[in-house]
């Protein structure tokens, strides 16, 4: 059972279509049983489904997390040398979306960067979901804090009348 599962998840000779397939085969097969177990397991397969396969061509040669953990080197060792501290801090959660091909440019790139170099990015703009984490920080540090929390829960109440109202 564990093993089928397993070898869905393993790069081989087949597709990442084909194991996406298998995967979800799988999640079938283990709802339909009686057995308590395999319907947990199914409920855990289907939550980790929606970004399982998600981008193997592009990350192919990260295989396990020892992989991961070599891949974010560079921009780990980067915010290290950046506050001094031991921890990688909050910046990489953060801004990691665009920071990690930041920090990583000059791998592919021959020599120093020059302003042709540069010119096709001045329209570049942040993705939507690295703005929608950073203010999902904020608000979050607010609730925190015991000072601001009463502010924050106006807020989103005055909010909240808003959209009552539209």
């Amino acid at each position: 059972m564990i093993a089928e599962v397993a070898a869905t998840l393993e790069p081989g000779p087949e597709d990442v279509t084909e194991r996406e397939e298998a995967f979800e085969v799988l999640i079938d097969r283990f709802e339909a049983t009686a057995d308590p177990i395999r319907h947990g397991m199914a409920a855990v397969m289907l939550g980790f489904l929606p970004g399982l396969f998600v981008g193997e061509r592009e990350y192919e040669a990260v295989k396990d997390n020892l992989d991961l953990e070599r891949w974010f080197r560079l921009p780990k060792s980067h915010e290290r040398r950046v506050h001094g501290r031991r921890h990688a801090g909050i910046r990489l959660v953060l801004e990691g979306p665009t920071l990690v091909h930041a920090l990583d440019a000059h791998a592919t790139h021959p020599g120093p960067f020059t302003a042709e170099d540069l010119l096709p990015y001045r329209t570049a703009r942040e993705p939507p979901y690295q703005a929608e984490a950073r203010n999902r920080r904020t608000i979050m540090r607010k609730a925190r804090s015991k000072k601001n929390r009463p502010l924050l829960l106006a807020e989103l109440e005055r909010r909240y009348r808003e959209t009552l109202e539209s």
